[in-house]
């Protein structure tokens, strides 16, 4: 199914041999298109938005606060999809002032929300079969991550760190997607206390002591690769460090909560067990 030019309503209705084009502001949004098998509808993304790999060969609109109004109008979308909160609000109501049509989504942090994201998207392409088939997925994977930590005994603890690079470290805290991860994967999350991301210091690091630390592919590449982690002060001391049980997975697919989200709750939780 494809759309011509959308209207002010819920849907976008069109015949079916033309694209619409799109511009996405979010890189779950982004995924959730490209399940539903209409990715090359996007004539420009975000940063965030590297699931598929070919959607950072398009145009970039930026990331975040550096996301101008001119750079996304100067493109000629026809529709823009934006993750709720991901652009300044001034450049939002410039968007709105232009007259183009634009819909702002809420990024998932649980299966349930990321559910609603997909069924949300397919109402305004009219794809409702569709998303409700990428749905029926999510809780097949769902099931067998159920059916997995049902057969395992083991609930590990872990720690997630975002780095960019030696100086610039955080631990993740209450209200965050690794908190959401962790639950859905077993994982006991040691990092309590304290909400959001806070600056990571050798004390707290060696105080909570978690048995693997996870971090994101692109945060082991700032440090200089694996060995660099032996740089992050306190980490020597920590038993994840001490047996090796340091996990690092991509960025997207483990915080995005997109259509992959039972897949790489699986994947994590398996990451952290020695019982595969």
């Amino acid at each position: 199914m494809a759309c011509t030019s959308p209207k002010k309503e819920t849907s976008v209705e069109a015949p079916v041999d033309t694209q619409l084009k799109v511009i996405t502001a979010g890189g779950t949004i982004t995924e959730v298109m490209h399940s539903l098998n209409i990715g090359s509808w996007i004539i420009a993304t975000d940063k965030t938005s590297t699931f598929p790999a070919s959607m950072q060969d398009l145009p970039s609109i930026g990331y975040r606060n550096q996301i101008k109004a001119e750079g996304i109008l100067s493109l000629g979308p026809e529709l823009v999809l934006l993750e709720e909160g991901y652009l300044n609000a001034e450049v939002v109501q410039q968007l709105k002032s232009s007259g183009l049509e634009i819909k702002i989504l809420h990024k998932p942090s649980s299966p349930e929300e990321t559910k609603q994201l997909v069924t949300q998207i397919g109402e305004i392409f009219n794809l409702e079969t569709e998303a409700n088939q990428i749905n029926v997925q999510i809780d097949n994977d769902l099931k067998s991550l159920e059916l997995y930590l049902s057969e395992v005994k083991s609930r590990p603890s872990a720690a997630f760190v975002m780095a960019r690079g030696p100086e610039t470290l955080f631990i993740a805290g209450e209200k965050t997607f690794a908190q959401s991860m962790f639950q859905l994967a077993g994982i006991n999350s040691i990092a309590t206390g304290f909400e959001e991301f806070v600056p990571l210091s050798p004390e707290s690091l060696v105080s909570i002591n978690p048995d693997y630390l996870v971090f994101f592919d692109s945060g082991i590449q700032s440090l200089g690769g694996k060995s660099g982690i032996a740089g992050i002060q306190g980490i020597k001391e920590t038993k994840a460090f001490q047996s090796d049980q340091i996990i690092s997975m991509d960025g997207h697919y483990l915080s995005g909560f997109g259509p992959r989200v039972g897949k790489a709750a699986l994947e994590l939780a398996k990451a952290v067990r020695k019982e595969k």
